[in-house]
């Protein structure tokens, strides 16, 4: 018998738009002005990027600004989230500005608007100057002031032209992949390192929107959190306490920090001195009101025990999340991504009617990412990709389902607009809307790019026959 996916309408003044971020498209590196970023010199270190791939020239995105905000407007974007590199606008992190980079966002913004795109800009997507790593970077508490300064700046700059402000994306990926794991910059393997890291990164957030609102009070400022459920999924299953360990790092450090101004009392009681960071009065500044925060959703986290193989490493089985021990990620599911991703949409309903339960004082959401990894080729000028188009209808149906649950919701952000530069996966996995051939740079919209284009004409989606 053939069932039908129901038609799903949005509310009234729903924002579509798709995000990338400034090292993963721009290029450009080495012109303009521009300062290192960690990720320079990450990526082009011997071994830490798949295949030796650096983003030194990514989708060129510095050269053509123009043809790729025309492209938007052709795929009916509303919004835009892009990030600005800290290094093009202030090469060192502090001190000196760069006229090039600024000039280079105002031209990128004054296109968004003359197609009527909404710019939402992201601070900080993990591409730390190298001059403010090489004095410690987020390690160093005065990194999270000359955050502040440079937010300061940005809103000075475009504050006339941009209203919808994030201070950080994924705070939790550049603190533990960045400095525990090691598989992102700058590449340490220091637990200590990487909950310094964690808390400076919030409290760079609070000062932040401090700085911001002394510039302007009429600009809205938020902070974009990667969200996601953690589940025990296969066997042996995992020890609870573990599975609640990993949700305390993952979301309430971020949430509880934000919105109730305490880091949980049994995380911090675990951590130890690896939370000797924190000192008094900083999680009140970390509590600014914000007006909003973006929700970074892809999967759920799916563990399951060790069966008793332990690890001597004090951050035991899973480095990104240290003290754990005794667990280990599931095995790959029969369904999933490129990336190896386990697909589970019902996971978002889930998680944001959660956050809405859990914290009365939530701010209105937006979904700033969601996306998956496919590779479908280009093939006689044109792109077939429906397991991106099923993939993105049953999370945009998923994000209905909490809307209608009374979550409030303001707007959805594909990830990604372009295939980019995956970061340590370099250009093996895409997730763009729109091909990039990465020889030529030709540009060549996917299936899903118009499915898009339809979706938000009709504010929503039409109904899907499935099997």
């Amino acid at each position: 018998m053939t069932m039908q996916r129901p038609a799903v309408v949005f509310p009234e003044g729903f924002r579509w738009g798709a995000a990338t971020a400034s090292y993963q498209i721009e290029g450009g590196v080495d012109e303009g002005g521009r300062g290192p970023s960690v990720w320079d010199v990450f990526s082009h270190s011997s071994g830490k990027v798949a295949n030796g791939h650096t983003g030194d020239v990514a989708c060129d995105h510095f050269h053509r600004v123009a043809e790729d905000v025309a492209m938007m407007a052709e795929l009916g974007l509303q919004s835009y989230r892009f990030s600005i590199a800290w290094p093009r606008v202030i090469p060192d992190g502090r001190g000196a500005v760069n006229p090039d980079g600024i000039a280079f966002y105002d031209r990128l913004i004054d296109l968004l608007l003359e197609h009527d795109i909404k710019p939402c800009p992201t601070l900080f997507h993990w591409d730390l100057p190298q001059a403010l790593e090489d004095l410690g970077g987020f390690r160093n508490r005065d990194t999270a002031r000359w955050f502040a300064d440079y937010a300061a700046l940005m809103v000075e700059q475009f504050g006339d032209r941009v209203s919808m402000w994030s201070t950080f994306n994924e705070p939790w990926v550049y603190a533990y992949h960045g400095h525990a794991a090691g598989v992102h910059a700058p590449g340490l393997t220091d637990p200590h390192s990487a909950v310094t890291v964690a808390h400076h990164e919030l409290l760079a957030h609070g000062l932040a929107v401090q700085a911001i609102r002394a510039v302007r009070d009429d600009v809205q400022a938020g902070i974009v959190i990667n969200s996601c459920n953690i589940r025990s999924d296969g066997e042996p299953p995992a020890p609870p306490e573990q599975v609640e360990l990993i949700d305390l790092i993952h979301n309430r450090w971020w949430f509880d920090a934000l919105l109730r101004s305490e880091y949980p009392p049994d995380l911090l009681e675990r951590f130890g001195d690896l939370a000797d960071a924190v000192l008094p009065g900083d999680l009140a500044t970390i509590a600014q009101p914000i007006d909003w925060i973006g929700i970074n959703y892809y999967f759920d986290i799916l563990v399951q025990g060790s069966g008793g193989q332990t690890s001597d490493r004090m951050t035991g089985e899973l480095p990104e999340y240290p003290t754990t021990v005794g667990v280990v990620m599931a095995p790959e599911r029969a369904v999933h991504t490129d990336m190896g991703w386990p697909i589970t949409p019902s996971g978002l309903t889930e998680r944001l009617i959660r956050l809405s339960a859990d914290y009365p004082n939530l701010p209105p959401l937006y979904i700033t990412e969601n996306g998956c990894a496919y590779d479908d080729e280009v093939v006689d000028g044109k792109c077939h990709d429906p397991r991106r188009i099923d993939y993105l209808d049953q999370h945009i149906r998923a994000l209905s389902a909490a809307i209608e649950q009374g979550v409030d919701v303001g707007g959805y952000f594909q990830w990604s607009l372009l295939d980019n530069f995956e970061w340590a996966l370099g250009y093996d996995k895409r997730f763009g809307l729109v091909h990039v051939d990465f020889d030529t740079l030709q540009r060549t919209p996917r299936d899903s790019a118009h499915w898009y284009r339809r979706v938000i004409d009709r504010n929503g989606l039409a109904p899907v026959p499935t099997a």
